[in-house]
């Protein structure tokens, strides 16, 4: 038996998976707003203590972790974009400390949330029998997956495919990670949900998260070492470029 978590910016999940695939038990709190670390992590040992009065608990062998990204696989961290309370957050460390005062003192795994949906997938879903697949994930951001020669890719970081913070339109709305254009500002569900927004439409749940949203302003001035960059899947960072800047006419030819 298996305790899987999923940490996202509108829920943290939890479940105890059989070999087959099959979740008999399952736990879900929505991720806390306005409050630190510590309160965050306080909604993912709710949801440990929970899977752990199951009658099932004592088969647990180990446990898998995805979290919204970037994390750091080799450090067991986590900096979600969309948790600003997390920041280098010791994810894995915290969450085999739960699992071990349940009593299931067992070994962890830590990936990116999309590439953990990207494993589920080649084994019983969308991309189950073939040898390449790029996974993607739209919730409250946008996260991916890479299989390839029959066999997921994380990356050394856990990272590999998460196109959520690539830049598609360079002189595009500013995204959380400091960056402009990335995917995620464009086409996640809070993202949609803010466009339709400004089109008119008015619903109960305006948001993938449930709350209101706005965007994040770009700095305006000051160093650069000053402001948040931007990442590539797998930690590499991209150089800002700025916006595409209206040209001058040309001068007028001399008589």
């Amino acid at each position: 038996m298996t305790a899987a978590i999923d940490i996202g910016g509108t829920k943290i999940a939890g479940a105890l998976v059989h070999p087959d695939g099959t979740m008999p038990v399952t736990a879900r709190r929505p991720t806390p707003r306005g409050v630190d670390g510590d309160g965050v992590m306080a909604a993912v040992a709710e949801v440990v203590a929970e899977l752990a009065a199951s009658p099932l608990w004592p088969s647990v062998a180990r446990c898998g972790i995805g979290s919204a990204g970037p994390v750091d696989a080799s450090r067991g961290t986590v900096s979600p974009v969309n948790i600003g309370a997390w920041r280098d957050f010791p994810v894995q460390a915290r969450i085999e400390a739960e699992l071990a005062r349940h009593g299931a003192a067992v070994p962890s795994v830590l990936v990116g949330d999309g590439v953990a949906m990207t494993a589920a997938e080649h084994w019983l879903g969308a991309a189950r029998g073939h040898d390449d697949a790029l996974c993607l994930v739209v919730s409250t951001g946008v996260g991916g997956g890479l299989v390839l020669g029959g066999r997921l890719h994380p990356g050394p970081t856990g990272n590999a495919g998460h196109i959520g913070h690539i830049s598609v339109d360079m002189a595009g709305d500013a995204c959380a990670c400091g960056g402009r254009g990335c995917v995620e500002a464009i086409a996640s569900g809070t993202a949609i949900a803010r466009w339709a927004r400004a089109q008119g439409w008015t619903g109960p749940d305006p948001t993938a998260a449930g709350q209101p949203h706005t965007a994040p302003q770009a700095p305006a001035s000051g160093p650069p070492a000053a402001r948040p960059l931007p990442c590539l899947p797998d930690g590499a960072v991209r150089p800002r470029v700025p916006p595409p800047q209206a040209s001058a006419p040309p001068a007028a030819p001399r008589p």
